[in-house]
């Protein structure tokens, strides 16, 4: 089950997929990766090379998380801005970020060369420009990127070929790839080293000198260490949530006429701010041009027209586009203090290792922390460990923290608020809305054969009340992005781990809550 219903540019090569294990092929592993996108699969691969026995478990399939829904911007030119950077982590610590994320490019580069096509892997330079006309953020970023030791430079005449965004930074070698292409060499290159697959979904992580998996089956696997690469944790309730926030973004593309659009990665300095790249369509036929953005927080905001902003951002800034023929959202999750959460379980669970806060830069720091994870679980000494490591203080970026947790408190207040619709009646196929009905709030979705579908809104990870995405189809939580299938209830995203559950309409008939 795909984490979205919209149709993004990539696609699941689904011949590998059938490759999946449905029961556990031991119950002994060296090493268990929870997690089949491009964090799961690049520790699974480097873990593997170093002769250990690898089970990567995933419920859906390759990339079918948020890596087929990323744009697949490989940049070490971060979004969040160096000045930003240096600033909570120091210049050392944005350095290190520098020099991590080059290392990821570096990294993929490689491990495409000997790949027929090269998984369309291409160096180009990314173009950073003010959003409103004013230099000043422009000046003081290039001054240091180039600190942390970036190639960047300031550029009076902006963008080649786009003269109307004005001034702009240069930063060289960026880069491109094709991700549904790359996710199935990073899979084939595991599963020629002895790694298997299994679908399954993983009810309970426990620590331990010998940790162990639980699956929803009952089957239990222990290994010598898990890795929970699910985009965000599921196995805890408090430690990381707190720290990190749920953004959903939006893509739009089209085919481009030829020469009209620079090959570059291109984005602005707004919040939330535009970002557009160019990909090889997969026919042959010419170039698509990708244009993202129109950013909020998972479950606030939801609006129809996202798709069409952007759509008219494009033809008013980007020449030569023809047509728009996909459209989708991806869900980024944003660490407080611009970096990832990348190392050994900040609960305290012994030889679990987590990954999440991807920021906008989420194929660079997954794939980074791929490379993180295998020396922490050999026990070798990486010189980004505790700029990444997930019980690191934030000092220096509290403002951002505790603006982002009040405003999860806030969104407790729906249980004392009125629902979207009186009567589910009313709802059209296709369509969902929460219902107040005395004491409860009810998730009623009309499906395409008009039978009702109805839960309870209470999100099972802290109890939040979910809402209706009229983008996705789905019921999202408001604090900590948890997702779940519009029709069945099902977990499309964590940190929830169980479905919403089923409520009868009305509440308390045929013996129900």
């Amino acid at each position: 089950m795909s984490t979205a219903r919209t149709l993004p540019v990539w696609s699941p090569r689904m011949e590998f997929n059938t490759r999946f294990l449905t029961s556990p092929p031991s119950t002994e592993e060296d090493v268990i990766v929870i997690g089949a996108g491009i964090a799961g699969l690049v520790t699974a691969l480097c873990v593997a090379r170093e002769g250990l026995k690898v089970l990567v478990v995933d419920r859906q399939g390759i990339g079918e998380g948020e890596s087929l829904r990323t744009t697949v911007h490989l940049a070490s030119a971060l979004d969040d801005r160096y000045y930003n950077l240096a600033h909570w982590h120091g210049a050392d610590g944005a350095r290190l970020a520098a020099a991590s994320h080059a290392a990821a490019i570096d990294w993929i580069q490689h491990e495409v060369a000997d790949v027929d096509g090269g998984c369309g892997f291409r160096r180009v330079p990314g173009y950073l420009f003010s959003h409103d006309g004013d230099t000043s953020r422009l000046r003081k970023e290039v001054e240091a990127a180039i600190d942390a030791g970036l190639d960047a430079v300031y550029l009076e005449s902006g963008i080649p070929g786009l003269p109307g965004f004005g001034p702009a930074l240069r930063f060289e070698r960026q880069a491109r790839v094709d991700m549904d292409a790359l996710l199935e060499a990073l899979a084939g290159k595991c599963d020629a080293l002895g790694v298997r697959f299994l679908k399954a979904d993983v009810d309970e992580v426990e620590g331990a000198p010998r940790p162990r998996i639980t699956l929803a089956n009952g089957a239990v696997v222990r290994g010598s260490a898990v890795v929970v690469a699910t985009n965000v944790p599921f196995h805890e309730r408090i430690p990381v949530h707190t720290k990190v926030a749920p953004y959903r973004s939006y893509v739009v593309a089209g085919p481009v006429r030829d020469g009209a659009l620079p090959d570059a990665l291109i984005w602005d300095d707004g919040d939330p701010y535009h970002y557009v790249r160019l990909v090889d369509a997969r026919d042959g036929s010419g170039r698509l041009v990708l244009v993202g953005g129109e950013d909020h927080k998972t479950g606030q905001d939801d609006d129809t027209t996202a798709f069409v902003r952007l759509q008219a951002w494009a033809r008013e800034h980007l020449p030569g586009i023809e047509s728009f023929t996909h459209g989708w959202s991806g869900q980024i999750i944003e660490p407080a203090d611009g970096l990832a959460f990348i190392g050994a379980d900040p609960g305290g669970e012994e030889n679990v290792y987590i990954h999440t806060g991807d920021s906008g830069n989420g194929v660079t720091h997954g794939t980074l922390g791929g490379l993180l994870l295998t020396d922490l679980i050999l026990g070798r000494a990486n010189p980004w460990a505790a700029l990444y490591d997930p019980v690191r203080k934030m000092v220096k970026s509290p403002g951002g923290w505790l603006h982002e947790n009040a405003n999860v408190a806030l969104q407790y207040r729906d249980w004392v608020g009125g629902g979207d619709i009186d009567d589910p009646e009313t709802l059209a196929p296709g369509e969902g809305a929460v219902i107040r009905h005395g004491i409860h709030r009810v998730a009623a979705y009309r499906a395409g054969d008009n039978e009702l579908r109805t839960f309870s809104a209470r999100c099972p990870h802290l109890g939040c009340a979910v809402r209706w995405s009229p983008q996705e189809k789905s019921w999202d939580c408001p604090c900590h992005g948890s997702r779940f299938d519009g029709q069945t209830g099902a977990v499309l995203n964590g940190p929830a781990h169980t479905p919403l559950q089923p409520m009868p309409w009305p509440p308390g008939a045929n013996g129900g809550a």
